[in-house]
């Protein structure tokens, strides 16, 4: 017998297709979260074929938000953020304020009321977490300057998403632009008490007093509950139960804020995700919940997709334009003015206004919320999702764009430009400065000629730098990060600030005059660029990289490198030898100890500054002043292949001292009787070599 099961069909049909045009996106190398949006275009109402049930995605998307927004409260840092607040802050607010200001307009000219306005330029003026994260980490720029720069950007962008999504609601309501009947429990509690009937600003401020309620309680319980539950339940030594107690943690929080203090779901799940991200087990929380969190966020792309009508390219094809040139063109040059007015290079400008000109996860979320509220059409739901899946497919080829013209804008603003140069060393006195895009660029390349390239500073690099500075070996760097290029010019290395992939820095690093190449970046992407840069200017040039796995070795060597050096296979290496070693130690003692007992004395006496170790125990056989019969001792001597009888520690040389002074005094040593075995002095004079074979002369009758 059928029965009707919307529930599985819409997460089965949702997840099978978006795993489907995920793959094709992914092969295109376009993000993922394209081909989930397409996906739920498909199973929408508005194409033919298969539809699912719309509300149920709905719901299945509130999770997938919750879940979302605890993952961003779990990568939040307030460290990275003070790091860049300097520009990050302010940059951020400004952006907001100007791509909302050019949503308003567009929205003002189709016709809107301002209300609307308000949240399609808000919409609009938040970058996707997702493709900015992914974007940047296969160019290798989180851990650069204007890496963190973005990322700091980003989470100033969150928090001003976040604390809309708790004001628009609340203002929506009482200024009458909701169409929708807003009933908010705590602020009717607040005017049944006081028997007053709170205006706009009474309504702000009990809203900002419960968000700030919330905040308090989280910060004094949850900071405190949260993370004895995860202790707690991290010793209970079951996986199972410690993936459960972070979904309940995470769904329960979200729940508890929205019902108790009348927040958001999103923004009680950011908290958890906060305050669970001070713990130790912060990590392991990430990954526990890594996969039902990509599962759930896959439907809400879905759940996004499916109220997505395509006939809108059709029939309204110039405010689509509009609000993909408001998304790509608009932001990118507002970002770019605004990293420029802070006195920042023009490559990092570049990355940063690239980075940021596309739309995502918030930007459905406010899009969603207007909907419901009645205040946005849904012509601009649909604007903002074709804006969203027209800036995403874009973004690789916006970078590619703005990586041509970096040479071009780099020339035009030659004092702001983050063009690749040369730093002279420094001497290790000098004190780093503190910016190094202060220092004026010099196109003139390194002095150095038949050294090294490092490619890197960090972990690996920093060892290497420090073995080629011992062995007085001619090297220079190449790196790009503003703390590392700090670091290694403290210590007097001389810096080529860029990327390693580019001819020009390669250029001023005099590869063509260089003997060796060290890549110790960790990523086989950029280091194949740069590989292959390298091969190309010098063919007799030895290049080493490292690797994380074969296949990454295996392009590295294509591409050039001749050896490659994979991490994990040289501590597995260097694991079997510290056995092997010690495994030879102890045969050789214990051979050594079976001659001794075959000869009756012990060949590693226990003398001052000598102890038994587990690799050299002690010997078993005792001390025996008596000797075996002659015979017998000659055969077990020829067994054991001993070439002479050991006469003991020979007396120290006299030791030399420099500068051509006399000889330190020959010491005092204890007479041979107090030593604890029978030592004979070997045959030698201040003025005769030590020869072992050399029957000792008589001592002297006193």
């Amino acid at each position: 017998m059928h029965h009707d099961t919307p529930l599985i069909s819409t997460i089965v049909a949702g997840l099978v297709l978006a795993f489907i045009l995920g793959t094709i996106a992914n092969r295109f190398r376009l993000p993922p979260l394209v081909g989930y949006l397409v996906a739920g275009v498909l199973v929408g109402p508005f194409t033919p074929g298969f539809v699912a049930d719309a509300e149920l995605a709905t719901e299945l998307s509130e999770i997938g938000v919750i879940l979302l927004m605890f993952g961003v409260g779990l990568h939040f840092s307030l460290k990275d953020l003070l790091s860049v607040r300097a520009i990050a802050l302010p940059g951020a607010v400004v952006q907001i304020g100007g791509a909302t200001l050019l949503g308003l307009g567009l929205a003002l000219i189709l016709g809107w009321s301002v209300g609307a306005g308000i949240i399609f330029g808000l919409a609009l003026s938040v970058a996707s977490t997702v493709v900015l994260l992914k974007a940047l980490q296969d160019r290798r720029l989180i851990d650069s300057e204007r890496g963190k720069i973005a990322v700091g950007w980003l989470i100033v962008e969150d928090m001003a998403m976040v604390l809309a999504l708790v004001m628009i609601p609340a203002v929506a309501g009482l200024s009458g632009i909701s169409e929708v009947q807003l009933d908010d429990p705590f602020v009717n509690f607040v005017q049944r008490v006081s028997g007053i009937e709170l205006g706009l600003p009474g309504v702000l401020a009990v809203t900002i007093i419960k968000l700030a309620a919330f905040i308090g309680f989280m910060l004094v319980v949850g900071r405190r509950v949260i993370p004895f539950i995860l202790h707690f339940t991290a010793h209970s030594g079951s996986r199972e139960l410690f993936r459960l107690a972070v979904l309940a943690i995470a769904l329960g929080v979200a729940a508890g804020a929205a019902y108790l203090f009348g927040v958001s779901l999103a923004l009680g799940a950011f908290f958890a995700g906060m305050i669970l991200s001070e713990s130790e087990l912060s990590h392991r929380a990430a990954q526990e919940s890594l996969p039902l969190r990509d599962a759930f966020a896959v439907l809400f792309f879905v759940s996004v997709g499916m109220l997505f009508d395509p006939m809108i390219l059709v029939s309204n094809p110039l405010p689509v334009l509009a609000t993909v040139l408001i998304i790509i063109v608009g932001k990118f040059i507002l970002s770019f003015l605004i990293v420029l007015a802070f006195r920042q290079p023009a490559g990092t400008a570049l990355t940063i206004s690239a980075s940021l000109a596309q739309i995502g996860e918030f930007s459905f979320i406010l899009a969603t919320l207007g909907i419901a509220l009645g205040i946005l059409p849904t012509e601009g739901r649909d604007l903002i999702l074709a804006g969203a899946i027209i800036s995403i497919v874009l973004n690789p080829a916006i970078f590619w764009g703005a990586e041509r013209l970096r040479p071009m804008i780099e020339g035009r603003f030659p004092h702001k430009s983050d063009a690749a140069r040369v730093e002279p060393a420094m001497a290790a006195t000098d004190q780093p400065k503190p910016e190094v895009d202060t220092v004026e660029p010099t196109v003139h390349p390194t002095q150095k000629t038949g050294h090294v390239i490092l490619v890197g500073y960090g972990r690996v690099g920093s060892v290497v730098a420090e073995g080629l500075a011992a062995a007085l070996r001619p090297f220079l760097l190449i790196e790009e990060a503003e703390g590392r290029i700090n670091a290694a010019r403290a210590l007097g290395f001389e810096v080529v600030v860029g990327n390693a992939a580019s001819p020009h820095v390669l250029g001023l690093a005099n590869v063509a005059g260089a003997t060796t190449v060290i890549i110790a970046i960790p990523n086989a992407f950029e280091a194949g660029q740069a590989v292959e840069q390298c091969r190309k200017l010098n063919a007799g040039l030895v290049i080493i990289a490292r690797s994380h796995s074969e296949e990454e070795e295996q392009h590295l060597i294509h591409l050039g490198a001749n050896t490659v050096i994979m991490g994990e296979r040289e501590i597995g290496l260097g694991m079997v030898d510290l056995v092997t070693r010690d495994s030879v130690a102890v045969a050789e003692i214990t051979a050594t100890d079976a001659v001794a007992a075959a000869l009756g004395t012990s060949l590693t006496p226990s003398m001052p500054g000598f102890a038994a170790s587990p690799f050299r125990p002690a010997p078993a056989v005792p001390v025996e002043d008596a000797a075996p019969d002659a015979q017998a001792l000659l055969e077990m001597i020829d067994a054991a292949q001993v070439a002479h009888v050991d006469q003991g520690p020979a007396e120290p040389p006299a030791v030399v001292s420099a500068f051509g002074e006399e000889p330190d005094p020959t010491p005092v040593l204890p007479a041979a009787d107090t030593l604890p075995y029978k030592a004979r002095q070997p045959a030698r004079t201040p003025a005769t070599p030590f020869n072992p074979e050399v029957a000792p002369p008589a001592a002297a009758e006193n």
